[in-house]
């Protein structure tokens, strides 16, 4: 007889293979040098995400922490490396009066393209 608890570890070791894929093909990452004007691009995914291009071609893929509120409407951007000069899952964004923690940096291929709408 199946008790509560069996049912949880049931699928997490049915989900485990899927965790394991997923870890393996995000690997993250890191840009040296951030702080002398390389990112010169960005794209809001949401307000849990964005994308960053790095000198002119490179684009990572950056996931937040929680949501960061004025990221989708954000112009520009700012990054605070605490002293080490490198843009990886340790930066912190500043968006407007924000600090948004980043939890994930990982190469990307560039953003979707925007669709505008007809009419």
């Amino acid at each position: 007889m199946f008790r509560p608890g069996m049912f949880a570890a049931l699928a997490l070791i049915v989900s485990a293979p899927a965790f394991a894929e997923q870890a393996k093909d995000a690997k993250e990452a890191s840009v040296p040098f951030v702080n002398h004007h390389n990112i010169d691009d960005f794209q809001a995914d949401g307000d849990q995400a964005v994308y960053l291009r790095v000198n002119g071609f490179d684009w990572y893929h950056a996931k937040l922490m929680g949501p960061c509120i004025s990221l989708p409407f954000a112009e520009r951007i700012g990054v605070e490396t605490q002293g080490t000069d490198t843009l990886d899952r340790y930066a912190t964004l500043l968006v407007g009066d924000q600090r948004c923690q980043l939890t994930s940096l990982v190469k990307s291929a560039a953003p979707p393209t925007k669709h505008k709408k007809k009419g």
